[in-house]
C-alpha cells in the first residue's frame, strides 16, 4: 500500500516540523492507494486531527518541487480538471470508494484546481430498458461535487469499456443478439460490441427508434435531471461519438488500446448495414461492383501495413478505386459526428454549458506518405484530411478534446514512424483556422517530470487552450511518486513562484508525500 499526506495550514512562520504541534488548526488527508491482479483503485482517505507527526524538510530539485506561493491571477491561467474514475457509480447506482472520493475531492480543492470531470456511462443510466432512466447514483455524486466548491464536466458515453466492466445497456445488447448488424464488424466478421455502428443512426432497429433518437433521449433526459446543475456546477459536457468516446472507428478492435503493435488495423465497415450504405453509395457513382466489399488488398490488424497491401507506395489508396472508398468511409464519420454534435448542440442551446467532442491522437505511421493507422481510424489522407470533422465542430460551436498532450516524439518507437506532436500540431492549426477551441487531455498518468513538462509546453505560449482535463484519479494518481509532481505541475499552470520564506504561511496550501513504510514525513 502507498500513502500521500494533503495539508492545508494556517500555521505561521513556516516551519514544517510544527506541523504535528499545531494539529487542532491543521487539516490533514492520508490518501492510501492499492492495486491488486483484478481491481485498481484508492482506499478512503482518513483525516487525523489527533495525529502527532513530523515533517522532515529537505532540500528542493527539481524532481520534488517545493510548495510555493501563487503570484497571478488565477483568470489568466489554464483552467484544470481532473477526471474521476470511470466507475464511480455502480450499475447499481450507489458510489464506488465514496469517502476516498469525497476526500479525494477536498485535496484537489486545496490544490486548486478547477473543477473534476465525471463519466456518465449509458450503460449504468439506462440499462434495463429503453427509456428508462436511474440517475440517483450520479446526482449524489453531483451534488457531492457542487458541495466540494468544485466545478464539473460531463461525459456523456454511449460505449463501454472492458478493462473496467462497463458494457452497453443490457436491452441494447439483446437487440444485438438477434441484430448483430447493429455493432461494427472486420473483414472476418468480428464485431466490435461496445459501441452502435454509424450504419445505425438513421435506422429504426431500436424498438422503432434510431441509434440518434435513442441518443437525444437520453440527453433530454439528462437535461432535465441536473438542470438545477447547469451553468453553475456543470460548465461543460463531452458527448461521447465512437469507440472509447472518441470520434473514430474501432479500428483496433482486437488490441488493448495501449499495446497497439506494428499494424495499422483494419477498415471496420463490414456490418451488413454500412455495406447497404456502401453498395447504394457505388451504384449512385457508376462503379456497382466497388460497393461488394471493402479493399481486398488491406492489410490485417499486425500486418506491416506498407509491404505487398493497400497502403504500399503506389499502392491501392491511389487509385481511382481507393479515393472513391476512403472518401466515402471518411464522410460516414464525418456525417455521424454532424448527426450527434447537431443534436446536441440543439438539446444544450438553452443552457450555459459549453459543448464539446473528442477526437482520437492516432499518431502511428503519420511520417508516411498513406497515413494507414489514421485512415484506417476514419481519417482521409487528404492534405487537409482533418478540415471537414473540424468544420462540424464549428457549425455546431463545440471545442474539440484532442488527447495526447503528454507524448514527445523521441519516446515512440522508430519503426512506427510516429509522430504525436507533429499530428497535433496539425489538428491545432487547423482548428486555429477554422475558429475552433481546443481543449487538452493526457493519454496516461504521467510518470515523470518530463511528461509533464510536454504538458505544460502543450498549454503554454499561446496555444489558446483554456481548458485541461488531467486523467485519471486513482491508485497511481495518489501514489508518492505521482502526486507530487502533480502538485508542482498544478502549480507551474498557475504560474505559481516559490517563495522559500513563506512555506506554509496563512492560508497557503502545501502537499507532503510519505512513503508507507516511513513514518517521518518529508515536504515535497
Amino acid at each position: 500500500m502507498e500513502m500521500s499526506l494533503i495539508s492545508s495550514s494556517p500555521a505561521t512562520g513556516g516551519d514544517f516540523s510544527q506541523l504535528g504541534n499545531s494539529y487542532n488548526n491543521t487539516s490533514l488527508m492520508f490518501i492510501s492507494s492499492f492495486a491488486t491482479k483484478s481491481q485498481m483503485g484508492f482506499r478512503q482517505i482518513i483525516r487525523c486531527p489527533n495525529l502527532h507527526i513530523k515533517v522532515a524538510a529537505r532540500s528542493l530539485s527539481h524532481s520534488q518541487p517545493a510548495a510555493s506561493t501563487m503570484v497571478s491571477n488565477p483568470k489568466d491561467s489554464v483552467k484544470l480538471y481532473v477526471g474521476l474514475p470511470m466507475n464511480s457509480v455502480s450499475d447499481c447506482h450507489s458510489i464506488n470508494h465514496s469517502r476516498a472520493i469525497s476526500a479525494g475531492l477536498r485535496a484537489l480543492k486545496l490544490l486548486g484546481v478547477e473543477g473534476v470531470e465525471l463519466p456518465i456511462w449509458w450503460g449504468v443510466a439506462e440499462k434495463e430498458a429503453i427509456g428508462k432512466y436511474q440517475w440517483s447514483g450520479y446526482l449524489t455524486l453531483v451534488d457531492m461535487i457542487q458541495k466540494a466548491g468544485l466545478k464539473l464536466h460531463i461525459t456523456l458515453c454511449f460505449h463501454g469499456c472492458k478493462q473496467e466492466n462497463i458494457h452497453l445497456p443490457k436491452w441494447v445488447s439483446e437487440i444485438g443478439e438477434s441484430e448483430p448488424d447493429i455493432f461494427f464488424a472486420d473483414r472476418s466478421g468480428k464485431r466490435y460490441k461496445d459501441c452502435l455502428s454509424f450504419g445505425v443512426d438513421d435506422l429504426p432497429v431500436f424498438h422503432g427508434k434510431t441509434a440518434m433518437n435513442v441518443y437525444q433521449g437520453f440527453v433530454e433526459s439528462f437535461k432535465t435531471s441536473f438542470s438545477s446543475f447547469m451553468g453553475s456546477t456543470i460548465t461543460g459536457i463531452t458527448i461521447g461519438m465512437g469507440p472509447d468516446g472518441e470520434l473514430r472507428y474501432p479500428s483496433h478492435q482486437d488490441q488493448n488500446k495501449n499495446k497497439i503493435g506494428l499494424g495499422a488495423g483494419e477498415f471496420q465497415c463490414y456490418d451488413q448495414n454500412m455495406m447497404n450504405n456502401l453498395k447504394k453509395h457505388s451504384e449512385n457513382h457508376g462503379n456497382p461492383n466497388w460497393g461488394l466489399s471493402g479493399p481486398h488488398d488491406a492489410p490485417n490488424y499486425n500486418q506491416h501495413p506498407l509491404i505487398n497491401t493497400f497502403f504500399k507506395e503506389e499502392g491501392s489508396w491511389e487509385t481511382p478505386y481507393g479515393d472513391f472508398f476512403l472518401s466515402w468511409y471518411s464522410t460516414q464519420l464525418v456525417s455521424h459526428a454532424d448527426k450527434i454534435l447537431s443534436m446536441a448542440a440543439s438539446t444544450f442551446s438553452d443552457t450555459p454549458v459549453i459543448l464539446s467532442g473528442k477526437l482520437p491522437l492516432i499518431h502511428s505511421w503519420y511520417r508516411t506518405r498513406s497515413h494507414p493507422a489514421e485512415v484506417a481510424a476514419g481519417f482521409c489522407n487528404t492534405v487537409n484530411r482533418y478540415e471537414e470533422i473540424i468544420k462540424v465542430f464549428h457549425k455546431n460551436s463545440c471545442r474539440m478534446i484532442l488527447p495526447g498532450m503528454d507524448l514527445l516524439d523521441e519516446e515512440e518507437p522508430n519503426e512506427l514512424c510516429s509522430s504525436p506532436e507533429m499530428l497535433l500540431e496539425e489538428i491545432r492549426d487547423g482548428c486555429r483556422k477554422n475558429g475552433v477551441e481546443v481543449c487538452g487531455q493526457n493519454l496516461e498518468i504521467a510518470g515523470s517530470s518530463e511528461s509533464f513538462e510536454q504538458i505544460r509546453k502543450n498549454l503554454v505560449g499561446g496555444n489558446g487552450i483554456e481548458v485541461f482535463v488531467y486523467q485519471r484519479m486513482g491508485a497511481q494518481f495518489f501514489s508518492p511518486v505521482h502526486f507530487p509532481l502533480f502538485s508542482a505541475f498544478v502549480r507551474r499552470i498557475k504560474e505559481l513562484e516559490l517563495d522559500s520564506d513563506d512555506l506554509g504561511g496563512n492560508g497557503r496550501d502545501s502537499v507532503v508525500s510519505v512513503p508507507g513504510k516511513n513514518r517521518k514525513m518529508q515536504a515535497a
